[in-house]
Formats: C-alpha cells, sequence, structure tokens
C-alpha cells in the first residue's frame, strides 16, 4: 500500500509501513479509557492501514473482542484493503466501527497504488454490514480536477448502491492538503502524479490548500448530493475553519456541541452507548 499524498512519507525514512508489538501497553490504555465515565472513540491506523496485517496478526479480533464487553467506548477501523474475512463469526456487540477512505476511480487507480479497488472496498462494506458491523466512510483527499464533482457523485451513488444509509454512523470529507516537504518527495516517489499542480495557497496552518471557493464549491455539491438520498447521516469536514463549515453547510459545530460532540451522540445511536456518559 502505497498512496502518492500519504503525509507519512514525511514522517518515516525510509516510507514504509509501520507495526507496534507493545500489545501489553495498549491493552492497558485501553483499559484506562474504558474505565473513564466520558464517551470515547478510539481508532487504529494513524500510522498504517487498520487492516493491513490481516493475514499475519490478530490484535484486531482482541481489539474487537475487548471493546464488545463495555458500552462506553467505539472502536474504528480503517481501511483501503478488502481483508474482512478475520471479522466474521466476532461478538463485536456493535461496538466496532468498519470505515472506508474512498475515492474517484481516478484517484484510486493513478494515487493509491496496491490497494483495494473502489469496488473491491464497497463489496467488503456490504460484507460487514451482513455482519452486523456499523459503518462508517471518509473521502479524504478530495482531489480537485475536471470532471471530479461527477466523478465523486458516482463513487457515492455506488456506496449508496452497496450499503444501507441507516448503518453509516458517519461520512467525512476533507480536501487534498499538504505540508510543503511533502511535494518533493511526491515528485521523486510519483514523477506522474499531478495531484501537487492544482491551485493550492498556503493556508495559516503552513499546508497548501486548494483555494478556498473551490473546496466550499465542492464539498456543497457533495453534501447536498448525500443529503438527497439520506438528511439523517452525520456529515462532517475534516481541518476546516468555520468559514468553510457555515458556506458549505449553514451553520458551524459550535452551535450543535461542537463536533466531538456530533461525532458522540452518532457513535451512540448506532453503536448502543450509554447515553448517561455524554
Amino acid at each position: 500500500m502505497d498512496c502518492s499524498y500519504c503525509i507519512l512519507q514525511a514522517y518515516f525514512h525510509p516510507p514504509v509501513l509501520q507495526y507496534f508489538v507493545n500489545y501489553g501497553d495498549l491493552f492497558k490504555k485501553i483499559e484506562l479509557q474504558f474505565s473513564l465515565k466520558k464517551i470515547s472513540r478510539i481508532g487504529t491506523g494513524e500510522f498504517t492501514d487498520s487492516m493491513i496485517w490481516e493475514h499475519m496478526s490478530d490484535l484486531t479480533q482482541e481489539l474487537i473482542t475487548r471493546f464488545s464487553f463495555q458500552n462506553r467506548s467505539v472502536l474504528e477501523l480503517k481501511t483501503k484493503t478488502s481483508a474482512v474475512n478475520s471479522l466474521k463469526h466476532l461478538s463485536h456487540n456493535q461496538k466496532t466501527i468498519t470505515s472506508w477512505s474512498l475515492n474517484s476511480e481516478s484517484v484510486v487507480n493513478t494515487e493509491e497504488r496496491h490497494t483495494a479497488s473502489l469496488s473491491a472496498r464497497l463489496k467488503a462494506a456490504a460484507q460487514c454490514e451482513s455482519m452486523g458491523y456499523p459503518l462508517a466512510f471518509h473521502f479524504d483527499p478530495l482531489v480537485i480536477y475536471d470532471g471530479c464533482e461527477k466523478d465523486y457523485i458516482k463513487v457515492i451513488e455506488k456506496m449508496f448502491n452497496r450499503v444501507s444509509p441507516e448503518r453509516i454512523v458517519w461520512i467525512s470529507l476533507g480536501s487534498f492538503r499538504f505540508i510543503p516537504s511533502l511535494k518533493p518527495i511526491i515528485q521523486k516517489r510519483f514523477p506522474d502524479s499531478t495531484i501537487i499542480y492544482g491551485e493550492f495557497i498556503s493556508g495559516l496552518d503552513g499546508k497548501m490548500r486548494y483555494f478556498k471557493p473551490l473546496r466550499i464549491n465542492l464539498y456543497k455539491k457533495i453534501i447536498s448530493f448525500i443529503r438527497e438520498i439520506s438528511p439523517d447521516i452525520l456529515v462532517y469536514l475534516c481541518m476546516e475553519d468555520d468559514e468553510v463549515w457555515k458556506k458549505s453547510f449553514g451553520f458551524v459545530p459550535s452551535e450543535k456541541g461542537g463536533l466531538p460532540r456530533m461525532l458522540d451522540e452518532s457513535a451512540i445511536r448506532h453503536c448502543n452507548l450509554d447515553k448517561s456518559y455524554l
């Protein structure tokens, strides 16, 4: 798995997937989190894909089992694979969200090498729905190019053709952004990629971002299409300011208690968490 836009290329040298083996420390921290009187959303895959090691590790199965015995925390597994066979017959108690990073066929084929195809990811999501798992999807990074709006609409149509909107806990949207030091790495490792040659400007956080009107326009069209199919799904933006939220959604997170609360409330509804801990 080797995506051209991956920020980890600028963190790890050489840029290879990392596998951490200190299970004991992990389980202690998880049990401590379970003891807190609060809702927690815990995800794997920050430094690698959540499911990439399924052929050689039982960590995912162990995590799912541990989460199933409590009612205040939810586990999210994020992946670009279709490796879900190991999740069969596990007693997850709806405390694990299986989620997929999705993109247009064009981006998957040109920028996400050695990953599962879009159709394979959606097939895996449908399999997980049949196993009773809650689902989530992440359109991040959205890449702006000629025809991208139609392409992303097609992806969303395919997604809803494969899974039930009622089983989706949340959908995230985020546009492609990158730290300046990543550009020469992409140019060297992916010389055929054009992803870094869009209309970018340096943001307040120092990252290169598409011009704000371009991002807002794409967000609005995707959100509108999702809302036509399922008005109640929680859709949120990744790393965007209040102006982008307001122009894309018509509200800012603080008006609804903040984004963490919005996510917690959706997790409570879909994963049978104890709402008294909210």
